[in-house]
C-alpha cells in the first residue's frame, strides 16, 4: 500500500512537494498532547469557517470594504516588514505582539464573518510567505486563533446590533459593548496562544509566561486604531490613507523599545549583558552610597555544566541556561539587577542586601535550581527532562567587601571558587576585606 502512494505522489509533483513539505514540520516532533492541541484548534476554526460561510451571506458593499482592507493590510504588512523581522529577533520569548489585530478587528464590526476569515487567513499567509521567517503551521494556529477570537467578539457585538453589518456603536451602551467585544477578542487568542506555550512546556510555571505589559498595551493599540478604520471606512472610505499614517507611526514608534531592549539583554537568556549591568549596578551602588545602604552581589556558576554541553550539545544547553535564567528572575525582586556574566556564570546585584539576608537569599536560590525540572530537546528530538541541576555561589556584601564594583565581584568570585573547592552546591560568603 504505502509502495502504491509513494507511486502516486511521484506521478504528481505539486503534491509530492506539498506532502514533503508537511512531514518536515517541526510539529510533528512535538508531544501528541501539543500536536493534538495546535491540530484541535486548526480544525475548530476550518469548521467553524466552513459553517459560516454557508450560512452567512455577503453583498457587495461588504465586497468593497473587503477589498479596502485587503489592500490597506497588504500596504501596511509591506510596509513594516522590515520593522516587523527587527521586532522578532529582538524578542526572546516568541510571544510577540504585532498590529495584525487592527485589520481583523476591524473586519469584525464592517464584514459579515466569512469576510473577517478571509481577511485573517491571507494576512497571516501573506505574513508568512513575505516574512521569510517563521513556520508555516504557526502562522495558521495564529490564524486560527484570530478566527476564534473573532467569532467570540462578533457575538458580543450581536448584542448591540443583530440586524447586520457594518456594526457601528451608537452612544455609551454601544462604547461598552464595543469594549467588550475587544476584551472577549483578546481574552480568546491570548488564552489559546498561552495554552500553547504551557502545553509545550508543562513544567514551566505559569508565572513565567505573564502577559507583558508592553505587548498588552500593542494589543489595545490596535483594537482601538481597528474600531476607528472600521468606522471610517463605512462614513468616509476614503480618508482611510490618513489613518494609515497613524498605523504607521505607532508600529516605528514600537521599534524603539526592542532596539534599547537587544542593547542591554542578553540574547540567549533574556538577562542583562554584562556591560549594561555594570553601567545600573554603578548607579545602584552611587544611590547606597548617598543612603548609607548595604549592597549585596552574588556570583552563580552552573556546576557540571561544560560536561552537559559536551553530552547534549551547545543548542540543548542554551534551553538549559534559559530555564535558569527564566528562575532567576522569579526568585529576585522587580529592583534587583539579574544579568549573565559569561558563559555558564550569572551575577546578581541586592539592593539594601546586607551580611544578615544575603546568605539566606542565595541559598535560597540555590535550593529552586536544586528543585527545577527542565524539558528540553532530547536524541531524536524526544523532549528530555532535566533534573538535578546545581549551581554555586559565591556572596559578597558592600561595604564590609568593598565599596567598588569590580571589589565585590572580585570578592564573590573568590568565594565562589571557595564553593566549588568545597564541593559545589553551595553557598559561601568572600572573607571581609582587612581594613
Amino acid at each position: 500500500m504505502s509502495h502504491g502512494f509513494d507511486g502516486f505522489e511521484c506521478l504528481v509533483p505539486g503534491r509530492s512537494l506539498m506532502a514533503a513539505h508537511l512531514r518536515r514540520w517541526k510539529l510533528w516532533r512535538e508531544r501528541k498532547v501539543v500536536i493534538a492541541y495546535v491540530l484541535a484548534v486548526d480544525i475548530a476554526a476550518v469548521a467553524l469557517a466552513a459553517g459560516m460561510i454557508a450560512a452567512i451571506p455577503v453583498r457587495s458593499g461588504d465586497l468593497f470594504r473587503f477589498g479596502l482592507l485587503l489592500a490597506g493590510a497588504a500596504v501596511h504588512r509591506e510596509a513594516v516588514r522590515r520593522i516587523e523581522s527587527l521586532r522578532e529577533r529582538a524578542t526572546s520569548n516568541g510571544l510577540l505582539t504585532d498590529l495584525t489585530s487592527l485589520w481583523i478587528f476591524a473586519a469584525a464590526l464592517s464584514v459579515p464573518l466569512p469576510l473577517v476569515f478571509a481577511v485573517a487567513v491571507v494576512v497571516y499567509l501573506h505574513s508568512w510567505y513575505r516574512g521569510g521567517s517563521g513556520r508555516l503551521y504557526r502562522k495558521l494556529f495564529s490564524g486560527a486563533t484570530t478566527v476564534l477570537a473573532s467569532t467570540a467578539a462578533v457575538a458580543v457585538l450581536q448584542l448591540l446590533q443583530p440586524a447586520g453589518y457594518p456594526i457601528i456603536p451608537h452612544g455609551p451602551p454601544g462604547l461598552a459593548v464595543l469594549i467588550g467585544a475587544g476584551v472577549v477578542y483578546w481574552l480568546v487568542n491570548y488564552a489559546l496562544v498561552v495554552g500553547a506555550v504551557r502545553i509545550s512546556d508543562p513544567l514551566q510555571p505559569a508565572r513565567q509566561v505573564p502577559p507583558d505589559s508592553g505587548e498588552q498595551v500593542v494589543v489595545a493599540a490596535s483594537l482601538g486604531l481597528g474600531a476607528a478604520l472600521a468606522l471610517m471606512l463605512t462614513w468616509e472610505p476614503w480618508l482611510t490613507p490618513v489613518l494609515m499614517i497613524t498605523v504607521f507611526a505607532l508600529h516605528r514608534a514600537l521599534l524603539l523599545p526592542h532596539f534599547q531592549q537587544a542593547a542591554r539583554t542578553d540574547s540567549k537568556t533574556g538577562l542583562l549583558t554584562v556591560g549594561f549591568w555594570r553601567e545600573a549596578a554603578g548607579r545602584e551602588l552611587e544611590r547606597a552610597r548617598r543612603l548609607a545602604d548595604p549592597l549585596g552581589v552574588l556570583m552563580l556558576d552552573l556546576d557540571h555544566f561544560k560536561s552537559f554541553n559536551d553530552r547534549m550539545g551547545h543548542l540543548v544547553g542554551d534551553q538549559l541556561l534559559r530555564a535558569v535564567a527564566d528562575e532567576l528572575r522569579c526568585q529576585t525582586r522587580p529592583y534587583d539587577l539579574v544579568g549573565r556574566f559569561g558563559g555558564e556564570e550569572f551575577v546578581i546585584l541586592l539592593p539594601g542586601v546586607g551580611t544578615a539576608q544575603v546568605e539566606h537569599i542565595a541559598d535560597r536560590i540555590r535550593e529552586c535550581i536544586r528543585r527545577l525540572r527542565v524539558l528540553v530537546d532530547g536524541p531524536l528530538d524526544r523532549p528530555v527532562t532535566v533534573d538535578g541541576i546545581s549551581v554555586s555561589i559565591g556572596a559578597a556584601v558592600r561595604p564590609n567587601d568593598g565599596d567598588e564594583i569590580d571589589q565585590l565581584l572580585l570578592a564573590a568570585d573568590g568565594a565562589l571558587m571557595a564553593a566549588k573547592a568545597a564541593g559545589r552546591d553551595r553557598v559561601r560568603l568572600a572573607t571581609p576585606a582587612p581594613l
